[in-house]
């Protein structure tokens, strides 16, 4: 069996060094992937939220265009106040 060595002082608090920051690193990087994949799953809920809100709004448009076209019909053309209920005629 050969000879034991020993590192310095300063080799093995460089090395030490460079493991403590190799650690701090692997630690920093996978916290990042953590907050990558937190922001998509996010993403994703808000995508599907904003579809969903999407044809909600469709679909009221047909409702309010369609309510439009049975008062037209019934009263003509005009504007409503919503307040009192009070029709008024459009001027052709």
């Amino acid at each position: 069996m050969g000879q034991e060595k020993k590192f310095t002082t300063e080799e093995l608090s460089e090395i030490k060094r460079l493991r403590d920051a190799n650690q701090s690193i692997t630690s920093e990087f996978g916290q990042l992937e953590v907050e990558i994949l937190l922001a998509r799953q996010a993403f994703e809920k808000l995508s599907k939220d904003k579809e969903i809100s999407g044809a909600k709004f469709i679909q009221l448009q047909e409702e309010e265009k369609k309510l439009v076209e049975t008062l037209n019909n019934k009263y003509g053309a005009g504007t409503v106040n919503l307040e009192s209920g009070e029709f008024t005629p459009a001027k052709w």
